[in-house]
């Protein structure tokens, strides 16, 4: 099978040139690779010699160093081509005029997770704007969304909810590829930026990462494999509790637990569609670090049998609800503040609906939830036609 060419594949094979002279910036980490695992810095700096004036990183840095949510990074200089390394998560996640300044075209080469809560859609929506603001361009390369294209999931975000978090009325599984979504903000938004994306050549919206031929190279530092993006729609609910979402072990969001957790009984309470496409083990951790570290934690590793059935926040919602039932004097949500928000509840802004917190609160039926959301589900998935750049 050929693999797919992401965007910078493209450029590497010489299907994209600057103006002449023209200055660059390159919005970049670790994953920035091309098929041969060359770095975008190093691909675009030798194809344009002296073009590149500035390279940025989102969270967790241009090298992906840091870990967790709200760990900033400060900005430094790149060593072999005497340019500023500007961070996007540091005291400000909006670049400035003085950034800026320095080039004409921002290039952005990002592997994102395909959740609507991973902070890198946040960081492409502010450099749109920054680029519409102070007269620049941007070019995305695009990358495959490694849960595919075809499949929505979740409930639209509540705009009283916009945050880092979540930019936009999207589901937790929008089903977008990081060029489609800037069409959705340039578009949606009337931002007003001259933007180009370099589309992928050979992805399919049914395809899922291991279908695409090429190398995983970890987008943050929790995000291991593709099966950690598999679950992480879901998972990433419990960064809003106490309960450990499994950092501090050597596979995060596959595995979750508390020391207090009975995992016999909250399996007891789950329904057999909530475990649709996946399997539960029983599983005992020790985090090094982060929630409960060096406490014995008793929870769950999940381990997904058909990604095709799978339904990551069906599912995790469902184990939440559980936990809630089963536990209801030792389970906490967590507390502000989360992604650089003081005041509102971490697990409303994850879950983009403070409805949907009352109701587990209440005990209502989950899948009565899902009934009221499917409805603005389908709707989204009408709406997006026009973004979509792949078949």
């Amino acid at each position: 099978m050929r693999p797919v060419l992401t965007g910078l594949d493209r450029v590497a094979a010489g299907e994209w040139k600057p103006l002449k002279g023209e200055r660059l910036g390159l919005l970049a980490n670790q994953a920035s690779v091309d098929g041969r695992l060359t770095s975008a810095r190093e691909l675009i700096s030798s194809l344009f010699p002296g073009h590149m004036k500035a390279l940025f990183g989102p969270q967790h840095g241009y090298g992906g160093e840091d870990q967790d949510n709200m760990v900033e990074t400060p900005h430094s200089q790149e060593e072999t081509l005497k340019i500023p390394v500007f961070s996007l998560y540091a005291e400000s996640r909006d670049p400035t005029s003085s950034m800026f300044d320095l080039l004409d075209t921002l290039v952005i080469d990002l592997q994102d997770v395909g959740a609507r809560i991973y902070t890198f859609a946040s960081t492409l929506l502010n450099c749109l704007k920054a680029a519409a603001r102070y007269g620049k361009r941007i070019v995305v390369l695009d990358r495959p969304n490694p849960l595919g294209g075809d499949v929505v999931e979740g409930n639209l975000l509540e705009p009283e909810l916009y945050s880092f978090v979540g930019p936009y009325r999207f589901p937790m599984r929008h089903g977008l590829t990081l060029g489609e979504m800037a069409r959705v903000f340039n578009q949606v938004l009337a931002l007003d930026c001259d933007l180009t994306v370099l589309p992928m050549e050979g992805w399919r919206r049914r395809m899922l990462w291991k279908d695409t031929g090429l190398r995983w190279v970890m987008p943050s530092p929790n995000m291991p494999f593709p099966d950690t993006a598999c679950v992480y729609p879901g998972q990433v609910i419990w960064e809003g509790t106490h309960i450990s979402e499994g950092r501090g072990t050597c596979r995060p969001f596959e595995i979750f637990g508390a020391p207090y957790l009975d995992p016999k009984a909250i399996q007891q309470r789950l329904t057999p569609d909530a475990l649709s496409g996946c399997c539960l083990q029983r599983y005992l951790f020790r985090p090094t670090f982060h929630k409960w570290a060096g406490s014995l934690c008793r929870g769950f590793m999940i381990h997904v049998l058909d990604p095709h059935t799978y339904q990551p926040y069906y599912t995790s919602l469902s184990l939440l609800k559980a936990v809630m039932e089963v536990h209801p004097g030792e389970f906490e949500w967590k507390p502000p503040p989360y992604e650089y928000e003081f005041k509102k509840k971490p697990i409303d802004l994850i879950m983009g609906s403070a409805s949907l917190r009352r109701g587990l609160e209440s005990g209502e039926s989950l899948s009565m939830m899902r009934d009221r959301w499917l409805p603005d589900l389908e709707s989204y998935a009408k709406w997006r036609r026009p973004y979509l750049l792949y078949a």
